[in-house]
């Protein structure tokens, strides 16, 4: 301090300026003491931090314990449930089966009413058909026999030359008379 009186600065200046740089010095520079209640602080931070880690992890441990327990019900209700459903479809099954079994039955029955009813018809009607076609048969039996008749057709018999043998020719074909005419007016 004194070194600054020696060089032209009266004692005044230089008191007001080592408190200047005192102050200065006080403000930034760290001491020992500064050191140790920094230090406990630290150490006061640091075990609440542990404190407040322990805490947590006993927190997490019980939410961790809850949660295996819910998961453990929801497991347990979730098997249960698909156990009932499986019953209840079971159930149902057997019921949609037992009436596709009467509906097929009744099917069944419905078709065979049908194809008896069908068969007696189709029986009607073959015999119809049968009527009819025997009648026509009659018919064309009775043209060719009055054609035969008008209209005679000449066979010749020749006796088989070797044993067992027949053989019929025709005749020469005869000239076919002509239709009588009918007169027009």
């Amino acid at each position: 301090m004194f070194a600054n009186c020696e060089v032209g600065m009266d004692e005044r200046q230089a008191a007001i300026q080592a408190e200047a740089m005192l102050d200065l010095v006080e403000e930034r520079l760290v001491t020992k003491k500064d050191l140790a209640e920094q230090d406990l602080r630290l150490a006061a931070i640091e075990a609440g931090l542990k404190r407040d880690i322990k805490e947590l992890d006993v927190r997490l441990a019980s939410v961790e314990a809850n949660l295996r327990k819910e998961m453990a019900t929801l497991d347990a209700n979730l098997k249960r449930d698909i156990k009932e459903l499986e019953v209840r479809m079971d159930t149902k099954a057997e019921s949609i089966q037992s009436e596709l079994k009467r509906d097929i039955k009744e099917l069944d029955v419905k078709m065979e009413t049908r194809f008896k009813e069908q068969d007696a018809k189709m029986e009607v009607r073959f015999k119809e058909l049968e009527l009819r076609m025997v009648i026509k048969m009659g018919a064309m039996i009775i043209a060719a026999v009055g054609l035969m008749r008008m209209w005679p057709i000449q066979v010749q018999y020749v006796p088989p030359s070797p044993p067992h043998a027949q053989e019929m020719r025709w005749s020469a074909p005869s000239p076919v008379p002509a239709p009588p005419q009918v007169p027009t007016k």
